[in-house]
C-alpha cells in the first residue's frame, strides 16, 4: 500500500509538546502582562468576508490573501466571497463598528489567533502562524500609543528578552520627507513601499527600486544620499523643518517618545523612514528588533480611519502586533543555552499488571495534593529502567516506584532523578517527602 506523505503543508509546521509548552508559557506571560496594563480579551472568526480583508493591507499585502473558494455550484468558477484573516486589526475594526454601543470608550482589547499569509515566508516566519495584538480604540490621544509602546515592551521584558530598540516615526513625518524631497504626491505610497525595505534591501536595492517606481532623478539622488549619511536622523530632521507637514510629523514622534521615555529591557529611538507597509496607518508608527535576531519582533501604529470604512464615521484607534513566532525562536535559543526541559515533577511507575490500579490511585493523590504527575503507561516490558529513560526524557524530577513488597509493607520508594538518590518510606509520608525534595 502506498504511503502518504507526512510533511505538514508547506509553510505550516506541527508543534511538538516541549514547543507547545514553551508558546503556552509565552501567551500566559503575555495575558497577564496586557491584563496588567489594563486590556481585555477578544476573539473573532478564523474567516471573514473577502470585502472586509481586502484593501487595507496596501499594494503588496492585498495579494497575500488567503481566499476560500464560493461553494456549491460556485466552485467551478474559481470565485471566492471569503478568506482567512490576515491579521487581527481589521477584524477588530469590524468588531467595533458592529458592537460599539456595547463597548465603553476606549475600548481596550487584546487579542491571542492564528492569522495566514499566501506567501513563501523566510526564516522564522509561516504562512500560519499567530499574532498577540493589543489596541485601544476611541481615543485620538497620543498618550494611547505611548501606553501601547509600554505594553510592548513590559510584555518582551517579562519574556526575558532584552536588548530590544523600539523604533518610532509617524505618517505625516513620512508625508513631510516625501515633499521634502521633492517627490510627486502621487508617488507617496510607492516612495514609502521602497524606502520601507532599507533595513531588507540596503541603500543599493531601495535606489534601484525608487528609480523602477519611475521617481524623479532628483528626488532619488538626495534620498540616497541621506540615506547613506553618517548622520541620517540629522539630515532628515533638517529636510523635514522645511515643510509644514514634516514639522507636524516630528512633532508627534518627538511627542510619543517624550511619553514614551524609558522603557525596560530596551531603546526607544527616532527611525525616520520607517514606512510600516500597511495602508491604513495614519498618526505613530513603531517597529521592534532584537540584538538576537535581525528581523522585526513587534510592530504597530495608528489607524484612525480604518473603522470608518465599515460604519462611515471615523474611529481614533491605536495598537500594536507581536511577532510571537519569532519571539519564539528566541526564547527556544535561551531554553537552549540553559538546556532547560519543561515536563511532570513526578512519574508513578508500574512494575506489574496488580500493581496498576495502586499506581493510578497513587498518581491522582498526588495530582491532588498539587504535582504534576505523569504515570507510566507503555504497554510490554515493565522494567524499571526502561521507565526511569522515559522519565528523564520527559524532565521529570522524581520517579515514585511501588512494587508488592511496597504495597504490602504500606511503604514507597522515590528516586531522586537529578542525584540518583532513592529512599524507601512510608506512603503516608510520601506527599511531604516530594514537597521536600522538589521544593515546595
Amino acid at each position: 500500500m502506498a504511503t502518504i506523505d507526512a510533511n505538514p503543508p508547506s509553510g505550516t509546521r506541527d508543534y511538538l509538546p516541549a514547543e507547545v509548552a514553551r508558546r503556552e508559557r509565552a501567551f500566559a506571560t503575555i495575558r497577564a502582562t496586557f491584563q496588567r496594563h489594563g486590556f481585555e480579551p477578544l476573539d473573532t472568526p478564523a474567516f471573514e468576508r473577502l470585502d472586509v480583508l481586502t484593501g487595507k493591507y496596501g499594494e503588496e499585502g492585498d495579494q497575500l490573501i488567503f481566499k476560500i473558494l464560493r461553494r456549491g455550484e460556485h466552485e467551478v468558477t474559481g470565485e471566492a466571497d471569503l478568506a482567512l484573516r490576515y491579521d487581527l486589526t481589521v477584524p477588530l475594526a469590524r468588531v467595533a463598528a458592529r458592537y460599539g454601543s456595547q463597548l465603553p470608550t476606549p475600548f481596550k482589547r487584546y487579542h491571542i489567533a492564528p492569522v495566514w499569509r499566501a506567501d513563501r515566508p523566510g526564516k522564522g516566519r509561516f504562512r500560519e502562524f499567530f499574532q498577540c495584538d493589543v489596541d485601544t480604540v476611541g481615543s485620538d490621544s497620543l498618550v494611547a500609543d505611548a501606553a501601547t509602546i509600554h505594553a510592548v515592551a513590559d510584555v518582551l521584558d517579562r519574556l526575558g528578552l532584552s536588548g530590544f530598540r523600539v523604533q518610532v516615526n509617524a505618517r505625516s513625518a513620512l508625508a513631510g520627507l516625501i515633499e521634502a524631497y521633492g517627490v510627486p504626491d502621487a508617488l507617496e505610497g510607492s516612495a514609502l513601499v521602497a524606502l520601507d525595505k532599507l533595513d531588507k534591501v540596503g541603500i543599493d536595492g531601495v535606489a534601484a527600486e525608487l528609480r523602477e517606481r519611475e521617481l524623479p532623478p532628483a528626488a532619488v539622488a538626495a534620498l540616497v544620499a541621506d540615506l547613506g549619511s553618517e548622520d541620517l536622523v540629522g539630515a532628515v530632521r533638517e529636510r523635514l523643518a522645511s515643510t509644514p507637514r514634516g514639522v507636524d510629523g516630528l512633532g508627534q514622534v518627538d511627542r510619543v517618545l517624550e511619553l514614551v521615555g524609558q522603557v525596560p529591557g530596551g531603546q526607544v529611538v527616532y527611525a525616520p523612514v520607517l514606512a510600516r507597509g500597511l495602508s491604513y496607518y495614519t498618526g505613530p508608527v513603531f517597529e521592534v528588533v532584537h540584538n538576537g535576531l535581525d528581523a522585526t519582533i513587534a510592530a504597530g501604529g495608528r489607524y484612525d480611519g480604518l473603522i470608518g470604512m465599515f460604519q462611515g464615521a471615523d474611529v481614533p484607534a491605536t495598537g500594536g502586533s507581536l511577532g510571537i513566532e519569532r519571539i519564539l525562536l528566541l526564547l527556544e535559543a535561551a531554553e537552549a543555552e540553559g538546556q532547560t526541559v519543561d515536563g511532570p515533577a513526578v512519574l508513578v511507575t508500574i512494575l506489574d499488571d496488580d500493581g496498576a490500579a495502586d499506581a493510578l490511585h497513587l498518581a491522582q493523590q498526588l495530582r491532588d495534593a498539587g504535582f504534576d504527575t505523569d504515570l507510566f503507561t507503555g504497554g510490554g516490558s515493565r522494567k524499571l529502567g526502561k521507565q526511569l529513560r522515559y522519565a528523564d526524557r520527559r524532565g521529570a524530577r522524581a520517579a515514585v516506584i511501588r512494587g508488592a513488597e511496597e504495597r504490602a509493607a504500606g511503604r514507597v520508594a522515590v528516586k531522586d532523578l537529578a542525584s540518583g538518590d532513592q529512599a524507601s518510606i512510608p506512603e503516608a509520608d510520601l506527599i511531604d517527602h516530594l514537597g521536600d525534595l522538589l521544593g515546595r
